[in-house]
């Protein structure tokens, strides 16, 4: 196939006016400008995008697909009380319930150009959707215990899914990790049990970390309203004190535990970080996630994006919990992004092409694949999207870049392939699951979330 468009961006490079992509068996196989590349391979099928971008997949570094069904159910609601609110609702769903969730959250990330996504999981239901969908994935199994003496079965009821959901995937597309619960859920103890097992099994680990203030508080100095000693707080059994202040930040304390000692390690959220943290992380390369609509919408700061580019980390953006933000919607993700870092750094200002590349090749690098993701390149996965640029919203000019990240919505996105794969056209999907069905079960689902009467 030879994808044609008025503009290709490769990411990696500049971007081709009248370019064309070769795409064989899953892979790039030769890039540059159309009127080449058909003389080239006159007996390729020609597929032209017109007026549009074609350009590598975003990569979203983290959502929790099986929550779409949530989205709108809890609004203005700030961080600890929209926790609560989404905690008490998700009490009314079963386990079917969470797959045709993760189903919707898949079928929305496909038609927004997300082509990988990096998820959170205790069901294991994200696990299966995308798998059956087609999309790139890194799917990480939460765990977690407040409870040391829980630590250990905790751990193997992790283990067992996980090598449970190994056999299950396809390899070559969706790769599986272990995440750890919140700090304010689980017993330190826990950060080295996980270390140590990824470590062993080779296994890639994500870890919410310093996103909000209350979190920062509860580490630092024992207090907050993630107080496990409240009284108004039920979890069950603990140890007697269960939480005493430690007078560092969240990435001292989680470093401090070995959390950071595997091989691919990334933090999400990352709002509450000082210059001695980003030096540590540095030090152990970690890999950090922003999620800038999330942070804005739960009230819980605005992450330093920028300072993690100019320090050279793995960085990239996720768009977290479709029950905050409404949506698995990368391009608002850059856009917002982008926005909040010129708001809060006057003297500094990002700039269109580098939040495009935090978006796609950045998140490649964050999860370890920019071997075969993130930018158009020769012998890379045919992970690629193309974007209309022709709608009346847009004041096109000479750069496609600060077109697709300044005034580009999902509803502009025209196709979304992986691995050479066409999983989304416009209103049409290409995919192994009765679409109809899956929104009608949802808004079946939706029903059991209504406020009592």
């Amino acid at each position: 196939m030879l994808l044609c468009a008025q503009y290709i961006l490769p990411v990696s490079s500049e971007p081709i006016i009248d370019g064309a992509v070769l795409v064989r068996d899953g892979v790039i196989r030769d890039i540059g400008k159309a009127e080449q590349l058909r003389l080239r391979y006159p007996e390729e099928e020609v597929v032209d995008q017109g007026l549009a971008a074609v350009m590598p997949g975003l990569v979203d570094l983290h959502t929790r697909l099986e929550q779409s069904v949530l989205r709108g159910v809890v609004n203005d609601a700030p961080y600890v009380q929209w926790l609560a609110e989404v905690a008490q609702k998700s009490g009314r769903m079963e386990a079917s319930d969470w797959f045709d969730s993760a189903i919707l959250g898949g079928l929305d990330a496909l038609s927004s150009g997300i082509t990988t996504v990096a998820d959170i999981t205790l069901t294991g239901a994200s696990c299966t959707a995308v798998n059956k969908l087609g999309l790139r994935s890194v799917i990480y199994r939460q765990v977690g215990a407040m409870d040391k003496n829980r630590i250990d079965a905790a751990m193997q009821f992790a283990q067992k899914d996980i090598l449970h959901w190994r056999e299950e995937v396809d390899s070559d597309r969706v790769a599986i990790g272990i995440a750890a619960a919140p700090l304010f859920t689980n017993h330190p103890a826990m950060l080295s049990a996980i270390s140590k097992f990824a470590q062993k099994e080779d296994l890639p680990v994500a870890l919410w970390l310093a996103g909000s203030r209350e979190e920062s508080d509860f580490v630092r100095y024992g207090s907050s309203p993630f107080q496990v000693h409240g009284g108004d707080v039920k979890r069950g059994y603990v140890e007697i004190p269960p939480w005493l202040p430690t007078g560092v930040s969240p990435v001292r304390y989680a470093l401090n535990w070995n959390a950071f000692d595997a091989d691919n390690v990334m933090i999400i959220g990352a709002v509450y970080v000082d210059d001695e943290d980003l030096k540590k992380l540095r030090s152990h390369n970690v890999a950090v996630c922003v999620c800038p609509r999330t942070s804005a919408q739960l009230g819980m700061g605005v992450a330093p994006l920028d300072e993690y580019i100019r320090a050279g980390l793995r960085v990239g953006l996720g768009t977290d919990s479709p029950a905050a933000t409404e949506s698995t919607d990368m391009l608002s993700e850059m856009r917002l992004g982008m926005l909040l870092q010129r708001a809060v750094n006057p003297g500094r200002f990002l700039d269109s092409h580098t939040m495009l590349e935090v978006a796609t090749l950045g998140g490649a690098r964050a999860l370890g694949i920019a071997d075969k993701v993130g930018s158009l390149e020769i012998g890379k996965c045919a992970d690629m999207i193309a974007v209309d640029l022709s709608s009346s919203h847009q004041s096109f000019t000479t750069d496609p870049v600060a077109a697709v990240v300044n005034t580009c919505t999902t509803a502009d996105v025209l196709m979304t392939m992986v691995d050479g794969n066409v999983l989304y056209e416009k209103n049409r999907w290409h995919v192994k699951v009765e679409v109809a069905k899956s929104i009608a079960r949802v808004i079946e689902i939706r029903s059991k979330l209504r406020p009592e009467a």
